[in-house]
């Protein structure tokens, strides 16, 4: 076998040896050692070798995209679950304390403001458009610019 020339070097070595001696012995000749200093291939056989190599690296690769294929499905699925988890937990404060989503409007109201300040541009904002209303009547106002009515989003 060719790719045992390769891997078995000295095994094969010592083979060729014992038998080139036996059959030297049959003419009277006595060989003391034995070298094989060089092996060659034929083309083909050094194709079949580099095609192999060349698969089993394509085989390494797509192994390690399966496994970043599947780390990723692992952090989408954290991250579902966690936003799913928040979701539950804001609604939770929401049925609990009415106030929660003043809060939040004020938090998106201050984000809103740093963008605008920090922009060159100069930009005029009334109570409304930061989503501050001070009056209470901002969930009015809100539906009535989203066209929204009491028959439901998809209705």
């Amino acid at each position: 076998n060719a790719s045992e020339l390769l891997t078995k070097r000295d095994i094969v070595s010592a083979d060729i040896a014992q038998e080139l001696k036996a059959r030297a012995a049959g003419f009277h000749v006595v060989l003391e050692d034995v070298a094989i200093t060089h092996l060659s291939f034929s083309p083909e056989y050094a194709k079949a070798v580099e095609a192999k190599q060349v698969s089993q690296q394509e085989a390494e690769r797509a192994k390690y995209t399966v496994l970043g294929a599947q780390q990723e499905k692992l952090t989408i699925i954290t991250k579902a679950k966690g936003e799913a988890e928040s979701a539950v937990l804001i609604g939770e404060a929401v049925k609990k304390n009415p106030g929660f989503m003043n809060l939040r409007r004020i938090d998106a109201a201050r984000e809103i403001a740093d963008v605008v300040a920090q922009s060159n541009n100069k930009v005029f904002l009334n109570a409304d458009s930061l989503l501050l209303n001070l009056l209470g009547d901002a969930e009015e106002k809100f539906e009535k610019s989203v066209g929204h009515n009491k028959k439901g989003w998809f209705s």
